[in-house]
């Protein structure tokens, strides 16, 4: 089978997401190609996965109908995989083949960067864009045609992003102009939004799996059943995903599907964590199995967020999803994991709802107040994985001042002193458990 998409990424995302998209349309007969992998730092991943063939097993598990499925499948659509760092040669080559069309990333948020110490001369460049500057050059010299790219990477216009930073070098590097003009116009650098929960090797239960598959497979992957890939454009007639019957939405614009997914699922995950925390708890499912928590959480999607994001009919089915989705009883999603780096969470994910609830003149909903106090109480008496200066401003400064300073929730929260200050007087007074059966009284 020919040789179709280059992907830069070689973690379990991916392998549990879009490899899954293609071989589910090598299924349904809509599509005929195979995946290269390159990885974008000098990973030992290669090795390993050259070492298999591309080939190994995804579970994919969750709730339908209130019921726990499991479904095994077993990808081959990876045809090779290469380490530039060991045969830049090889990953240069990959420009010379007319059909290579889609160029897919997950490099991690910090990915799409331009650093200017990167030279063209590089072999290869260090940086993920200034990587694929060099074989869209390389490209553009043959004369072949552009790509379709979609850019997995968890930021803000992340095709947008990818495109400037590969004209940065393009200046940078004194390449031709009209190289930057086949950049523009003979590439599609999509903006894009990935959804799925991809929980990687199972560790704990890789031993009984692995007795199922018949083989050692150090690729074992598993995800959940939910998936959602967002796409600014519609190139469906040669990347046919939704013919394959995957959830992909072409779209003029991704921010609606984004804005769903932060408020909603994203916000939901602030919301609970540290509340949940100071109860003992560890995990979200342990948070949808308690009585009190699964009423918390329902209280602020459907007494907080829902009220202002909108209750159409696709927000309300994909908030029905999230709780499904929580309660998934084969993903062990660790309160911890969700806590690192919460200051900048929780200002992008639940302060938006409660400055759009206040500024209607609404009453603020005590479960989303809570979830404020109860952030400020752990910083204050718990070890936490943040910014140091955030941190150190929380620990340091009465009430008032960590409101009113914007360099830690981007506006002043003054005006949200007083509800703010009762909550956490309840903490501190009657403790997490009590404050929790506060914030739900009707």
């Amino acid at each position: 089978m020919k040789e179709t998409i280059i992907q830069f990424g070689t973690g379990n995302f991916l392998r549990g997401f879009a490899e899954d998209f293609v071989a589910q349309m090598h299924r349904n007969g809509v599509y005929s190609g195979n995946v290269v992998i390159v990885s974008p730092t000098d990973s030992a991943q290669i090795a390993v996965l050259n070492a298999q063939q591309g080939r190994y097993n995804l579970y994919l598990r969750g709730m339908e109908n209130d019921k726990p499925v499991s479904i095994r499948r077993e990808i081959g659509v990876i045809s090779r995989s290469i380490n530039p760092y060991q045969d830049f040669d090889a990953f240069l080559a990959l420009a010379e083949n007319p059909d290579f069309r889609v160029i897919i990333s997950n490099t991690t948020e910090a990915g799409i960067e331009y650093v200017a110490d990167n030279s063209f001369l590089d072999r290869p460049a260090h940086a993920f864009p200034a990587k694929l500057t060099q074989l869209l050059y390389a490209r553009y010299r043959l004369q072949l045609p552009g790509f379709i790219i979609l850019a997995c990477e968890l930021v803000d216009k992340n095709g947008e992003r990818l495109q400037q930073c590969v004209l940065q070098y393009a200046k940078h590097w004194e390449l031709p102009d009209a190289f930057c003009d086949w950049v523009t116009n003979s590439n599609h650098f999509c903006n894009t939004l990935v959804d799925r929960i991809v929980s990687g090797y199972p560790h704990e239960e890789a031993e009984t799996m692995l007795q199922e598959i018949g083989w050692k497979d150090r690729l074992l992957d598993t995800a959940e059943l939910y998936a959602l890939w967002a796409i600014e454009g519609d190139y469906e007639k040669e990347f046919p995903l939704k013919a394959a019957g995957i959830n992909v939405q072409w779209c003029d614009d991704v921010s609606v599907f984004k804005k769903r997914k932060v408020r909603i699922l994203n916000g939901l995950h602030t919301a609970m964590v540290f509340p949940a925390l100071m109860c003992g708890l560890q995990t979200v499912g342990e948070c949808m199995e308690d009585v009190q928590f699964s009423i918390y959480i329902r209280r602020c999607l459907y007494n907080g967020i829902l009220p202002v994001l909108g209750e159409t009919q696709e927000n309300l089915d994909f908030a029905a999803s999230v709780l499904s989705r929580f309660a998934n009883p084969y993903i062990k999603h660790r309160l911890q994991s969700i806590a690192l780096n919460s200051v900048s969470k929780f200002a992008a994910r639940v302060l938006p709802t409660l400055l759009e609830i206040q500024s209607c003149g609404m009453q603020l909903p005590k479960t989303l107040i809570l979830s404020f106090a109860a952030l400020l109480e752990y910083y204050k008496n718990h070890s936490v994985s943040d910014v140091p200066v955030c941190i150190e401003k929380i620990r340091g400064g009465s009430l008032a001042e960590i409101l009113g300073d914007t360099s830690l929730w981007g506006t002043d929260l003054t005006g949200l002193l007083e509800p703010v200050g009762r909550a956490v007087e309840r903490v501190q007074r009657g403790g997490m458990r009590a404050a929790v059966a506060w914030s739900i009284e009707d």
